[in-house]
């Protein structure tokens, strides 16, 4: 089974791809033209799979492995993965690619002329994930979602060929947001990676130690922590939310449903009373439809 409770096909390309209906926002909704569609989804197997790789999450037998030309004696390396990858990606941009969800990316590269800055900060979040477990502060949380998250949202503005200075200011703050949430929702599966993504100095501030965040239930100095951090990312959504207004058409849809997605993930964590640590709090569909609808109504 898969992080999100997915059966494995035996194929990298399907297992992937087939994560994108777990996330907490619509990958490539049905109401976007094709060629998005194809190009969204090719992105984000291109992140998930860094991700994968990251985690230590590819399907068992060391298909991706093989697939990158790492051999089976290395393939537990997660460092030497990701150097396979980088390597595969540049393929992407001057020959051709090894593994079939990058070739999959060579054809959106072309059409919508991008570069390989954004692929490459992924890569370069996934592996500041194997040397840093911990994060002193916040601005040091900011900075690796910089890196993890914001290049997915400049890659859906470049995709969609809507960006503008302003409009990827905006997407920063969201795609920033996104990220804080879902640490939260994963408070305990990242414990068990020996990874803690809520700011030591906030830990701190709320007297919590990281024993408490190894217990089955979160105690009151731990809700008022993630309390604390989801009213920050719930600031940065709506300092992103100009960017909804600033688009038309199907796109508008697009942008107001990642937003969404990351409210109705707050208020999901907050009808559990900021108790993450029995398993990520989860939005259900009538939640996020209407998480969508406030946010195209209060789009600016």
């Amino acid at each position: 089974m898969t992080e999100a409770g997915t059966a494995r096909t035996g194929d990298p390309e399907r297992d992937t791809l087939d994560k994108a209906a777990d996330e907490n926002f619509p990958v490539a909704p049905f109401f976007l033209p094709k060629a998005w569609r194809d190009d969204l989804m090719a992105v984000y197997g291109f992140a998930r799979l860094v991700d994968d790789i990251g985690d230590g999450d590819l399907a068992p037998g060391g298909a991706d492995a093989r697939l990158l030309g790492v051999s089976p004696e290395e393939a537990e390396d997660r460092l030497l993965l990701l150097d396979a990858f980088e390597a595969d990606l540049h393929r992407v941009f001057d020959s051709t690619p090894r593994h079939p969800l990058l070739c999959r990316l060579q054809r959106t590269v072309r059409r919508a002329s991008l570069t390989p800055e954004p692929f490459l900060g992924l890569i370069a979040a996934n592996r500041q994930d194997q040397l840093v477990k911990r994060y002193e502060t916040y601005d040091d949380l900011v900075a690796y979602c910089e890196l993890s998250a914001n290049p997915v949202g400049r890659l859906v503005l470049s995709v969609t060929g809507t960006s503008t200075p302003e409009r990827v200011r905006h997407s920063d703050a969201v795609c920033t947001a996104l990220q804080i949430v879902e640490h939260l929702q994963d408070v305990a599966e990242d414990l068990g990676r020996d990874r803690i993504y809520l700011p030591a100095e906030d830990m701190k501030r709320f007297h919590v130690q990281e024993a408490d965040l190894a217990t089955a239930t979160a105690g009151a100095s731990v809700r008022a922590l993630v309390a604390y951090e989801a009213e920050r990312a719930l600031n940065l959504l709506n300092e992103g939310t100009p960017l909804v207004g600033s688009v038309h058409g199907r796109l508008k849809l697009l942008l107001a449903g990642f937003i969404a997605g990351g409210r109705a993930a707050i208020r999901a964590i907050a009808a559990a009373e900021y108790d993450v640590l029995p398993g990520p709090p989860k939005p259900g569909k009538l939640q996020l439809l209407r998480e969508v609808g406030v946010t195209l109504r209060g789009e600016g």
